[in-house]
């Protein structure tokens, strides 16, 4: 399926702030998981959680091989990508995925969005405690950086979901003086 040329409604997955933040219309939502990636908070955010002198970090996708990851399927209209495309415009790339609605048991093809380190906003691994560090002194148009792994983290637990990754920088953020 042609992105550009299509014409039915796509579904989206949702891993960070689309799971809490939709200010988008949709015509139908679904918890749901893909598999062979993982959360990361190693892409750069200078337009939201963030500013060009100091980017916040904020969450991407990796390959790894024998991960879940959860999060929320929403299915669109095609000129919802439009608004979409400039929401994720700093670094992230869409691409296609299967999609696995799991409420309903049932695999449905979509679409992500993805940055991946080629990208100019990139800012990589890190030690979580260094991140943590990190997120806690940033701040951009759309907010503090710390309330977007705040408010990811009470998504993914009323998703059922244990992303240690993301729980653990809750933690660190938590015992960091703001």
């Amino acid at each position: 399926m042609s992105l550009s040329a299509a014409t039915e409604p796509t579904w989206v997955f949702g891993y960070g702030s689309l799971i809490y933040k939709v200010d988008f219309p949709y015509l139908r939502r679904e918890p749901a998981s893909i598999r062979g990636w993982q959360r990361r908070f190693w892409q750069g955010s200078h337009d939201h959680r963030g500013t060009p002198e100091h980017p916040g970090r904020v969450v991407t996708l990796v390959p790894a091989e024998q991960a879940l990851c959860k999060g929320l399927a929403y299915l669109v209209e095609n000129e919802v990508f439009e608004h979409l495309d400039h929401r994720e415009k700093n670094g992230y790339q869409r691409f296609e995925i299967d999609i696995t609605l799991t409420q309903v048991e049932q695999r449905v093809a979509g679409v992500l969005y993805v940055a991946d380190e080629h990208n100019p906003a990139y800012l990589g691994a890190a030690p979580a405690q260094e991140i943590a560090e990190h997120i806690a002194g940033s701040h951009g148009p759309s907010g503090s950086n710390r309330d977007y792994v705040l408010q990811l983290a009470e998504a993914l637990r009323d998703l059922g979901d244990r992303d240690p990754h993301v729980f653990e920088l809750e933690s660190l953020l938590r015992s960091i003086n703001t």
